[in-house]
């Protein structure tokens, strides 16, 4: 089997495992992960919720990617994914979230959203990178603007307004600064890989 590993300073994006259903289950019945993703907790028992969860491990789309989030030293901290992957428009909305709280406030979500950034500019033809991001939730959109994403609107859905952030293509060679995507980029591109 062969597992996509991508490399940062801090994290290693690996495929998804059912071994990971344990610590997803968790992460998605705590209602203050919930409160940040603008989501009601899971309630489902943890037999149920793992029917789903293998099913759809083991029926992947093309409009979805999925990623685990480990440190160094392999322990999983969270989840990223790039999905609605409009290849028309070419374009994708990213997710992330950092269950494990001992990892919060440190770089690894900077790190996780900044290697999946370059994985997906250096083997896809996606243009464009969105995500949202509720307006209250500033120490996220600060980990955006580090990897240079830049505000481009505002959304309302389910009550809730969100911040909508983007990162083009053809932003990167801009300003990004110390800490901008142009050079984090230029840095992960040099460190993604395949094992087996």
């Amino acid at each position: 089997m062969v597992l996509s590993v991508l490399s940062g300073k801090q994290v290693v994006l690996r495929e998804k495992l059912i071994t990971d259903g344990e610590s997803d289950y968790a992460w998605r019945c705590d209602p203050d992960l919930a409160v940040l993703d603008a989501a009601a907790p899971v309630v489902m028992s943890y037999p149920e919720y793992m029917f789903y969860y293998t099913d759809e491990l083991r029926t992947p789309t093309r409009r979805r990617r999925r990623f685990a989030i480990d440190t160094l030293d392999g322990r999983h901290i969270g989840n990223c994914m790039y999905y609605d992957i409009d290849e028309e428009k070419k374009q994708a909305e990213l997710g992330i979230i950092i269950g494990d709280r001992e990892y919060w406030g440190n770089g690894y979500g900077t790190d996780a959203v900044t290697a999946l950034v370059s994985y997906i500019f250096k083997f896809s033809d996606i243009q464009r990178i969105y995500l949202n991001t509720l307006v209250w939730n500033v120490r996220a959109q600060r980990c955006f603007e580090k990897c240079g994403f830049v505000p481009c609107g505002r959304v309302t859905r389910r009550g809730n307004d969100f911040l909508m952030m983007e990162l083009r293509r053809d932003g990167l060679k801009s300003d990004a600064g110390e800490d901008g995507a142009s050079q984090q980029t230029a840095h992960n591109d040099a460190s993604l890989k395949s094992v087996t």
